[in-house]
């Protein structure tokens, strides 16, 4: 994966048969004499990634609104009932429609019975300027949960969206050393809400405050200034 930074109109040289874009980008048609071309514009300033093999890409912005793309993990609270699914706060300019069917198993005689306040992890299915955001709670290839569905318990700790992309990376080194001290869980979504459980109430502070001294809004800490912060709380 590499990184560059971009300016709204830039043109991104981004080609792929299976090419997806995220956030921060956009794809135009243009047509010529030959044919017909698809050019992609930048519509937000950041850092511009892509996948090792270049079918993905998006532009990362360290910014406190969440807009919403699809295949994003999100962590959202239900507000409303509505109809035959629910309406979801993700932290975007608007509220997002979960079906109560999309769920793993779920049927009309057997759908979750979510009430306003209960927290959901959830992949956003549709993201369009002009519609409201849709989720679901199940992996969209497997139709299998994949650790989608309802949080129970925990904590959600609220945190730049950068901080949240950091924490999806395999090679960041927060969530691997807090694992080696307690036993833990976490789900996190990009729209800037991290939730996390542990057994005990104190490792479970210990995590928010490790998470909030780590994101690059609240100080930033590194490893190895994290590892001594650590020390100093009763876990």
């Amino acid at each position: 994966m590499t990184e560059t930074v971009v300016l709204p109109g830039d043109h991104v040289p981004a080609q792929h048969v299976n090419l997806k874009l995220g956030p921060g980008l956009q794809q135009h048609s243009t047509s010529s004499t030959t044919k017909a071309e698809a050019t992609v514009i930048v519509t937000r300033a950041g850092e511009l990634h892509h996948s090792g093999n270049r079918s993905k890409w998006w532009v990362e912005s360290n910014s406190r609104r969440y807009v919403p793309a699809a295949q994003e993990s999100v962590i959202g609270v239900v507000i409303q009932r509505q109809g035959e699914g629910f309406r979801v706060d993700i932290g975007g300019a608007h509220s997002a429609y979960l079906d109560a069917l999309a769920f793993e198993g779920a049927t009309k005689r057997n759908k979750p019975n979510l009430k306003v306040g209960s927290l959901v992890y959830a992949r956003v299915s549709l993201a369009h300027k002009d519609m409201e955001p849709e989720l679901e709670c199940f992996d969209a290839q497997s139709r299998k949960a994949e650790g989608f569905g309802e949080l129970k318990g925990g904590f959600v700790v609220r945190c730049s969206l950068k901080m949240c992309r950091d924490l999806l990376d395999p090679q960041h080194f927060l969530l691997p050393l807090l694992g080696g001290r307690f036993p833990l869980e976490a789900a996190t979504g990009v729209n800037g809400r991290v939730w996390v459980s542990a057994k005990e109430i104190k490792q479970t502070i210990a995590l928010v405050r490790c998470i909030e001294a780590a994101d690059p809004d609240d100080g930033g800490m590194d490893v190895v200034k994290l590892k001594r912060f650590l020390d100093t709380l009763e876990v």
